[in-house]
């Protein structure tokens, strides 16, 4: 097992539930504040997106059963990802078109969609880098990993947001019109975002999730050309 990095050997806070078997760690400064998630399954363990890789959280992971799948939703949620799946010997999953990132370790990538179990699907839904994705979860009425294609604004609603990362603004929102007619109210109750976490003001996720996806103007946000 690699040690652990100097630059990561900050001990982070715990992490918190967002659901019996969801968890939330803290943001991660080496993917600029991103939030990753745990969720624990019988089958093993999912992580979506890179935490950082310090002793707080690899002692987490270890003392809830260690992580069989790896799933990276964006290039800049890579992280020390590497380290992370060299540590605990676990699939990651990225979608094609940002595997060369990885090219140290061994991946499973996918094109459109990859059904983890009955449970977990991985959706492309490019815009906000080329190989962005969520993931969407089937339990507690349905959740969606978000990464940064959706994020809370802040009154805490889900939106696309255009900064000068993204790569293809017109294609995200083409990415978001593909959710808004792939879900319904019955199968998607919950967002879980991969930024912008204190939006939420303490609360973790984004409730109503389908409702306020479906009440996105695309046509008005593709007049909206300013980058923030």
């Amino acid at each position: 097992m690699p040690p652990l990095s100097q630059e990561s050997s900050q001990i982070s806070k715990s992490p918190q539930a967002v659901f019996d078997n969801i968890f939330a760690f803290s943001p991660n400064r080496d993917t600029l504040g991103g939030t990753s998630y745990l969720i624990l399954e019988k089958g093993g363990n999912i992580l979506v997106d890179c935490p950082a890789a310090d002793k707080g959280n690899e002692d987490f992971l270890r003392s809830h059963g260690g992580i069989r799948w790896f799933f990276i939703t964006h290039r800049g949620a890579i992280g020390k990802a590497a380290q992370i799946q060299s540590n605990f010997e676990c699939e990651v999953i990225i979608q094609e078109q940002e595997a060369y990132l990885l090219p140290s370790v061994n991946l499973t990538t996918f094109s459109q969609e990859l059904t983890i179990n009955s449970q977990v699907r991985i959706i492309w839904t490019p815009g906000h880098s080329p190989g962005s994705s969520c993931l969407y979860y089937k339990d507690f009425g349905g959740v969606l990993f978000s990464g940064r294609h959706l994020l809370p604004n802040q009154q805490g609603k889900p939106v696309p947001l255009r900064n000068s990362k993204t790569f293809h603004w017109p294609r995200q929102l083409k990415s978001v019109q593909a959710l808004q007619t792939s879900f319904t109210s019955s199968t998607l109750q919950y967002i879980l975002p991969g930024a912008n976490t204190g939006y939420l003001r303490g609360k973790r996720i984004i409730g109503n999730a389908y409702p306020e996806l479906a009440n996105l103007d695309i046509s008005d946000l593709l007049l909206k050309q300013a980058v923030v």
